[in-house]
């Protein structure tokens, strides 16, 4: 099979035989677009010899040439999900696409051996009068964070497979965005993990209440470690190293610091950010209910709420609002599913509604602050699922939202010294990141762009 080198001096073809050749750099592209597409462009060059530009280019005008197929229209890229039951070839059916090529797209990966994801991305042509089947150009499935199978088309119109591997480096990440929706899908859409987004908010809930302080356009910054593959997908996360966030317009900067022998997390001026208690035992979860005299939602009358609501889902996890000791599990009135934890020998904090209890959890037991001790339920007199949280000062019960807790410690001396060192280190880093972000395009993102517009994204999912 003949193969497509931009290096040779260009000869006189006919135009279906260049359109042929170009067709082999489909499955390519293809990778490119549902993955990411610097690096399928820099992969070709180191492959070819030419820069990622140049061959950004010659593919794009490749692809162009492959798809324009009389009273056909340009290819459209469609996700594909699995229903229950279905098979890949029902699958691919379900797009127009003719019985004949989505046997054969099944029966090639069928043989082999490839398992099945339960979902793929697809591009398609159809007819441009509405009449017929729609053709399969190409199919890929991804089967593990940095491997995937690719269907494409030959010279002569026939389906070929083959397994793509993609390199997976190391590197240190500076995600820096604004919240939209939420700062797990803002964050996700960075590289960022549930894992990482869920330390930034146990280590903000010391500060921050995320139900009332947090909104929509707020930035952010994250630096953290990960594995990534060479289309930018994230295969795994290491530790924050770094967070910011924006809330009331004025920032909020974390830095990890190794302090007596454990990591730990500082504000900019060197002090501990771990206070005693946290101000939030639900990660996301909103205080519906206040301290005080109210009118109880089951019994009808007045009286004193002592302690605060917090509305979360069923089954959301609770979290120990500081280090202690179990004190009481049990069941206890109206309160159902009660928790008692003693953080010290004046501090003590009580939880109440719940669903069940987190495994091993039982009097006598040494939490950490941030551990999943609970979930949230509605056992007792309750209207709904919601956690009931308590705070105990000296065997009193007081306000847990405007209670004053001690505060972390200073690092002073040698120890302020190294951590002024590092947090310099991070600064540099995000600063680099803030000016990469706020500079033009680079000239082989903007090659990519005829690409980009070649396999029209259409929102479909089927």
């Amino acid at each position: 099979m003949a193969q497509f080198d931009p290096r040779r001096r260009p000869l006189r073809f006919a135009p279906h035989v260049l359109t042929g050749v170009a067709a082999l750099t489909v499955g390519a592209i293809l990778i490119r677009v549902f993955a990411h597409p610097g690096a399928a462009a820099a992969h070709t060059a180191s492959q070819r010899g030419l820069d990622p530009t140049t061959v950004a280019s010659l593919e794009a005008k490749a692809f162009a040439s492959a798809s324009a197929r009389p009273g056909m229209s340009l290819p459209e890229s469609v996700r594909v999900t699995l229903r229950s039951g279905e098979t890949v070839e029902q699958a691919v059916r379900r797009l127009g696409v003719s019985a004949e090529d989505a046997s054969a797209a099944a029966g090639m990966f069928k043989s082999a051996g490839v398992k099945v994801a339960n979902a793929f991305e697809a591009a398609i042509t159809r007819p441009r009068q509405g009449r017929g089947s729609a053709q399969l150009v190409g199919l890929t499935m991804r089967t593990g964070p940095a491997t995937s199978f690719a269907l494409s088309r030959s010279f002569d119109g026939a389906l070929k497979l083959r397994e793509l591997d993609e390199k997976v480096s190391d590197e240190t990440t500076v995600a820096h965005g604004r919240i939209s929706g939420s700062l797990y899908q803002s964050a996700e859409s960075m590289g960022a993990t549930t894992a990482v987004t869920d330390q930034v908010t146990k280590l903000f809930s010391h500060k921050l209440d995320f139900s009332r302080d947090i909104i929509d356009g707020d930035a952010f910054t994250l630096v953290f470690q990960r594995s990534r593959t060479e289309s930018g997908r994230t295969v795994e996360t290491g530790d924050l190293l770094y967070a910011q966030l924006m809330a009331h317009g004025a920032p909020t900067r974390l830095y990890r610091f190794r302090h007596e022998g454990k990591w730990e997390y500082f504000d900019e001026n060197g002090k501990n950010i771990k206070g005693l208690l946290l101000k939030t035992p639900v990660d996301g979860a909103h205080m519906n209910s206040n301290f005080g005299m109210r009118r109880h939602p089951v019994l009808g009358y007045m009286r004193m709420h002592q302690g605060v609501d917090f509305a979360a889902g069923w089954g959301t996890p609770v979290l120990a609002a500081g280090d202690g000791v179990v004190e009481e599990v049990k069941r206890w009135g109206g309160y159902g599913n009660w928790l008692k934890i003693r953080h010290s020998k004046e501090w003590e904090t009580g939880y109440g509604h719940l669903s069940r209890y987190a495994a091993g959890i039982r009097p006598g037991v040494h939490v950490h602050q941030g551990q999943v001790v609970a979930y949230v339920g509605s056992t007792g007199m309750s209207t709904g699922p919601h956690l009931h949280y308590e705070t105990w000062e000296y065997g009193k019960r007081i306000n847990p939202a405007g209670v004053k807790v001690p505060a972390g410690t200073f690092l002073g001396g040698r120890e302020l010294a190294s951590f002024k060192a590092e947090k310099g280190r991070i600064d540099g880093l995000v600063a680099r990141q803030e000016r990469a972000d706020a500079a033009p395009a680079k000239a082989t993102q903007a090659a990519l762009r005829p690409v980009l517009g070649v396999v029209k994204p259409n929102n479909r999912k089927s």
